[in-house]
């Protein structure tokens, strides 16, 4: 999954990237508050880990304006040296979601942050979604057809679960921008429609395999169950995580 980091200390920031790519995350760094703020605004991530003291805006003032302009729906763990200890009552009343103290063991980093995971976003936990010929792997993110591993990108992936969570359901162009790129449509943007095409090729979607992506003109896309004799059924079956 993809997380955001603001620190004003590189090796710390170097340290907790090493942690999360052992756990099989994308770490991307920003050393100062204005610089994270624009990330936010042109990428999608999955979880914040803030540093108390960025270089433009003490960490509190930070955690509330980034509920201010994102909301609570991106876990935030605040990190802190041990000066820091006593405020921890105010950040996690400020929205933070979880307080660690520095130095940062990996090990309870790691923790703490699948835990912050897990708990907003319980279903990319599920160890596997079955549609048919298809497996889809939530944890790691990724599609096996007929056994064999499909290659997609984020992207590509984060569409393909929303369409096969959906299947028969027109879901508007609008509300697939939204919740795979995280804003809106922009006029005369063709990202989208790349993205579908892809998916129609790598994920083989046709009658043979009991899958079609319709285009409905001007409104959005349709994944459509097709039956027919060698066709397995779409409708998932699921196996949690322990």
């Amino acid at each position: 999954m993809r997380i955001a980091m603001l620190d004003d200390e590189p090796r710390e920031i170097e340290s907790i990237q090493r942690a999360m790519a052992i756990s099989g995350h994308e770490c991307h760094g920003y050393a100062n508050g204005k610089s994270l703020l624009r990330g936010l605004r042109a990428q999608r991530y999955d979880l914040l880990v803030l540093g108390w003291r960025p270089p433009d805006l003490e960490g509190i003032k930070m955690v509330r304006r980034l509920r201010e302009r994102f909301g609570n729906r991106l876990p935030l763990l605040l990190t802190a040296g041990p000066e820091h200890r006593a405020r921890l009552t105010t950040a996690l009343l400020a929205g933070a979601d979880d307080f660690m103290v520095k130095p940062l063991g990996s090990a309870e980093l790691q923790a703490r942050v699948h835990a912050l995971l897990r708990r907003a976003y319980p279903t990319r936990f599920e160890r596997e979604l079955v549609y048919g010929p298809y497996h889809f792997s939530p944890l790691t993110g990724t599609i096996r057809l007929h056994g064999e591993p499909v290659r997609l990108k984020q992207r590509e992936y984060e569409l393909a679960l929303l369409l096969f969570r959906n299947i028969g359901r027109l879901l508007p162009r609008a509300y697939l921008m939204l919740n795979v790129w995280g804003q809106e449509l922009e006029a005369g943007s063709r990202s989208l429609d790349t993205h579908v095409s892809r998916l129609r090729a790598r994920l083989d979607l046709r009658p043979g395999n009991g899958m079609i992506l319709a285009s409905v003109y001007g409104l959005g896309y349709r994944l459509e169950y097709i039956a027919g004799d060698d066709a397995e059924s779409p409708y998932p079956t699921a196996k949690a995580a322990e």
